[in-house]
């Protein structure tokens, strides 16, 4: 991975509706972030300019408006896929009574590029929070870490599998949960003409990226991140909720 150089790389940044921290940064390129939002809380109904963002809820029942208009919210749960382009509004709200824990998927890294349109807490036309609402992370918290080829990184959320790889061809890409997702953290998969078919900071369901493979080219090897449903091996992975960042 290569050199952080982000002031929220190592930082938990508390929230009017819970906290969120980085779990993974490739320099600017790319960055995951853990969200828990606490019940009946909302994010700022807002926008990034510049960057793409995604989101996958890991647990709890999440209300999400996309776009200005009250009307368009739909209801999400665990394994639920979201990408909001740059520009487009939009805000989560935790329904159920234990929050709304997710991953965040920010392209390019930059946690500045933040217009908020409406807000619960006062925060309309205020930037990203700064140092008085950071803390550094505890040295022993989850930090998800870039796989080599041939090697996985594996981690656990309640039933959840996060499973992090490289890989030259998707031939073994593990696709029986239906539905399981995958996030393109590097690389890209293009067709005859070198266009993009699907590059970094992309989510979808894992069989649907295998049947992409199948039809076009991986242009660069893939670093995937993948989350399912699994029986728990016999094998040591480390348990997200242990890390957890403790604060309302």
């Amino acid at each position: 991975m290569k050199k952080k150089n982000n002031f929220y790389s190592d930082k938990v940044v508390y929230k009017p509706w819970g906290n969120e921290h980085v779990v993974y940064s490739d320099s600017n390129r790319i960055a995951i972030t853990f969200l828990k939002i606490n019940h009946r809380h909302k994010t700022s109904l807002h926008c990034h300019p510049n960057k793409k963002t995604g989101f996958i809820i890991l647990s709890g029942k999440a209300l999400i408006q996309v776009g200005i208009y009250k009307e368009n919210k739909k209801y999400c749960g665990p394994l639920s896929r979201l990408v909001f382009r740059p520009g487009l509004f939009h805000s989560i709200k935790a329904i159920s009574k234990e929050g709304v824990c997710a991953l965040e998927f920010e392209t390019p890294f930059n946690k500045n590029d933040l217009v908020r349109f409406k807000d619960d807490y006062g925060r309309q036309s205020k930037l990203y929070e700064g140092k008085k609402l950071t803390k550094t992370l505890p040295s022993n918290f989850i930090k998800f870490k870039k796989p080599k080829l041939g090697k996985k990184q594996k981690y656990r959320f309640n039933n959840l599998e996060i499973t992090l790889e490289v890989k030259k061809n998707l031939k073994n890409l593990d696709k029986k949960d239906p539905m399981a997702t995958s996030v393109i953290l590097d690389g890209k998969i293009v067709d005859n003409n070198g266009l993009n078919v699907i590059c970094c900071g992309e989510i979808v369901k894992t069989s649907t990226l295998k049947i992409l493979s199948d039809v076009f080219k991986i242009k660069k090897q893939l670093t995937i991140l993948s989350v399912s449903k699994k029986k728990q091996s016999s094998r040591k992975i480390r348990d997200i909720n242990k890390f957890q960042y403790k604060h309302n």
